[in-house]
């Protein structure tokens, strides 16, 4: 029997609650068609880590509630190093969404965001004069899954839960509301499909622990030049990449974030159900073996 390069894919921890099995099982399916073998270790205490051919934190979820041991794997792995899909230097730069002040210096479309060190009521103030918006979001500079994201309106109180801390700023995109929020995927940069995500009527957020529902999007022209020059500016391509998307008042797509850690793929939008993902993944361990 021919050999099969070993792939660990890092997985939450055993305590952790939100249901990440159905996504994983299309995961590992497509690389195993791509004759890699998939094993799974907790991200938190993944153990021995040398004899896999290929590490990969697909199902790192949760690391945004634990950033101090999230950064330490990464120093481990770079320490180490071992092989890592994406990049080390991608999966850094990517932990922290102040990589989308970097974007739009570079004049990347992003959407409109100012950082805040402690947030009170007098920099949250200054930070709504400054965008000119009556309704904004505010999130951790480190988060997923929306947590501690929460929708301010004009007069209502600051969360306590941000109250002090480290915050970006944002105005409430038109677009989530109306249109939904569009993420294009690429393997080995590129494209393979796109989906639309549209939140439960009521609310902003798009995640289905929310009530979002998602469907297929056709990609157009706007969004895939938006989506290269966005990739562009990783420290290193990325192997495998979700690139989120929202529409201004006129329209105009503006990057929401780049997803190059462990992004639901929704590889059953997929026309080839994954098979690039696949393959992408297969042929990164030319490059990883040769560092």
């Amino acid at each position: 029997m021919p050999y099969q390069p070993r792939v660990a894919l890092l997985v939450p921890a055993p305590d952790y609650v939100e249901r990440w099995q159905p996504a994983f099982a299309r995961k590992a399916a497509a690389l195993a068609a791509a004759g890699l073998a998939v094993e799974q270790r907790a991200w938190t205490d993944p153990g021995d880590l040398a004899g896999f051919d290929l590490i990969m934190p697909l199902f790192a979820w949760g690391y945004q509630r634990e950033p101090a041991r999230w950064y330490a794997l990464l120093d481990r792995l770079e320490a180490g190093a071992l092989p890592v899909v994406n990049p080390a230097p991608v999966l850094r730069w990517n932990s922290d969404k102040a990589y989308l002040a970097e974007l739009g210096a570079g004049g990347v479309a992003v959407v409109p965001t100012i950082e805040v060190s402690a947030l009170d009521e007098a920099s949250f103030a200054d930070a709504r004069a400054r965008l000119g918006a009556e309704e904004l979001v505010i999130k951790p500079a480190i988060s997923g899954g929306a947590d501690g994201t929460h929708r301010i309106t004009r007069g209502a109180p600051l969360p306590a839960d941000a109250l002090g801390q480290r915050r970006l700023v944002q105005p409430l995109m038109p677009g989530i509301l109306t249109e939904g929020e569009v993420s294009l995927f690429f393997f080995a940069g590129r494209y393979s499909h796109a989906i639309i995500k549209h939140p439960q009527a009521g609310d902003f957020r798009v995640q289905e622990q929310f009530g979002g529902r998602e469907t297929a999007w056709e990609a157009n022209a706007e969004a895939l030049a938006l989506a290269a020059a966005a990739l562009a500016a990783a420290p290193a391509p990325p192997v495998y990449a979700r690139v989120d998307m929202v529409g201004d008042a006129a329209g105009r797509l503006h990057v929401m974030e780049l997803e190059l850690i462990e992004p639901s793929l929704f590889l059953h939008f997929a026309r080839d159900s994954g098979a690039a993902f696949g393959r992408a993944i297969y042929a990164a361990l030319s490059w990883t073996a040769g560092r």
